[in-house]
Formats: C-alpha cells, structure tokens, sequence
C-alpha cells in the first residue's frame, strides 16, 4: 500500500505539468487576475471613446474613497482591497511550489538579493520614470489619453501609508504574474522567446487601456523593457523595486503637487 501510494505521489509532478493542466491553470490564474483587467479596461476605454466630449477631458481615477466622510470604514476598505488583490500572487506561489522549483523564488522574487535587486530597479525607475511622465504629458495633449488623477483621497492620516501601500500591491501583482510567472508558463507551453515577450508585453498595455491609447502604448513598451531585463537577470525582484518606486511617486507626488504646478493636468 505504502509503495503504491508512492508511486502515486512520484507521478504527480508530471500530471501537474501536462500542457493540458498548464494552459488550464494559465487561464485560471490571468481570468482571476490581470486578464480579468485587460477585459474591464477595454470597456472602461470603449465608453470613455463613446462619451461626448475627447479623451483629456475625463478623468481616469485611481486610489479614491470608497467611503467618503467615513475614514476609519474607508481605511478598511482600502486595506481589504489591497490584501485581496494579492490572491493571486498567493495562488501562483502555490502553483510553483507545487512544481518543487522553490516557489516565487524560481522567478527571482525572494530576499537572497536585496541590494543588487534594489539597485537596479532605483536604475530602472529613473530611466522610466522621466520618459513615462513626458510621453503621458504628450498622448493626453494631443487627445489619446484621458487624464490620469492618481488619487483623490481624503486628507486623513493613513493617506501616504495606503498609497504606498498601493503602490507596492501593483508592483508584486503585475512583475510577479505578467513577466514571472507567464513567461515561464508560455515558455514550458513551448511558446517562442519572441511569442512570450509579446503576449506579456500587450498583456501589460490591456489592463492600462483605460487610461487611454497613450496608457496602453505606453505599458506596452515598459513590458517590453522590463521582458528584456528578466531574460537578463532571470530576476522579478529589480522589476518589483522599479515598478513600485514609478507608482509611488505617480501616487505621493500628485498628492504633493497637483494643483501647485502647471505642468501637471488635474480634473
């Protein structure tokens, strides 16, 4: 009984890794995540195009009250929605775990690194950072982006802490699933090196589409960077670093700055 148990137990990798079971869990886990946000902001973005009036005069709103006049309600809100969009990190770390590689380790998203991680991803962010803002200010300026209000928070105390907070649950849910593990989910499904950075890539745009065309081209390109330097590194954590500094200080710095300077479009 023991050895038959064993032989059952030995045959559950490969079952677990059958291309069949692969692309299954591969829909699953985008349907319960990023791909599921591709699809909301593709009709986010047709009924902006379809609303009188361009692109730059509506606003696309991100990290704003969810109980106004009610801060402590509103921070219980903020916290759960943070926490529950981590669910699907938890469940690829499962997933991979599974696979007996090391879980999120296998893709670079662990703590062997943490200087080298954290110095190439302050590298990235400074290169992104400018070009991302001057390509913002352009696609909205000649109608192709809606205008981007990074948050509309009350000023209650727990407001810097919650968009950091923010900022990081988009840096971990995005580096983790559209670059480590899609990447290499398409690449055990036998996809080209060339496939995969672009399924990644436009992934990445989708679920930015309705910010506007200049939201989706702009992310797009991003992935593509960001594809190009996990193939270099075969490391999530610069990407986790990199991307968490650019929304930190798209979030903290509109709250800091919007309405004082003029360069900055608000609603």
């Amino acid at each position: 009984m023991q050895v038959e148990a064993g032989r059952v137990a030995d045959s559950l990798p490969e079952e677990a890794t059958s291309p069949r079971i692969l692309r299954s869990e591969t829909v699953l886990v985008l349907a319960l995540s990023l791909g599921a946000s591709g699809v909301s902001a593709l009709i986010s973005f047709i009924g902006s195009l379809t609303k009188p009036g361009g692109l730059k005069h509506q606003a696309a709103n991100l990290n704003t009250s969810f109980a106004p006049g009610r801060p402590w309600l509103d921070l219980a809100w903020q916290l759960f929605g943070i926490a529950t969009a981590l669910v699907p990190v938890a469940l690829v770390a499962h997933l991979l775990l599974r696979e007996r590689v090391g879980g999120l380790r296998v893709i670079g998203f662990d703590r062997t690194r943490p200087w080298p991680d954290l110095g190439r991803g302050v590298l990235i962010a400074a290169g992104i950072g400018s070009a991302g803002l001057a390509f913002y200010l352009v696609a909205r300026a000649v109608g192709g982006n809606l205008t981007v209000v990074p948050e509309s928070l009350p000023g209650v105390w727990w407001k810097y802490p919650v968009l950091i907070l923010s900022a990081l649950q988009n840096a971990v849910l995005e580096e983790v699933i559209v670059v480590g593990y899609l990447l290499r989910r398409l690449g055990q499904l036998g996809w080209t090196p060339m496939a995969a950075l672009v399924a990644s890539s436009v992934l990445r745009g989708s679920y930015h589409l309705y910010q506007g065309i200049g939201g989706f081209l702009g992310n797009m390109v991003m992935g593509v960077v960001f594809v190009l330097l996990y193939r270099r590194w075969q490391r999530v954590g610069p990407l986790v670093v990199a991307h968490a500094l650019l929304d930190i200080g798209a979030f903290v710095g509109y709250a800091l700055l919007a309405g004082k300077v003029s360069w900055l479009p608000t609603m």
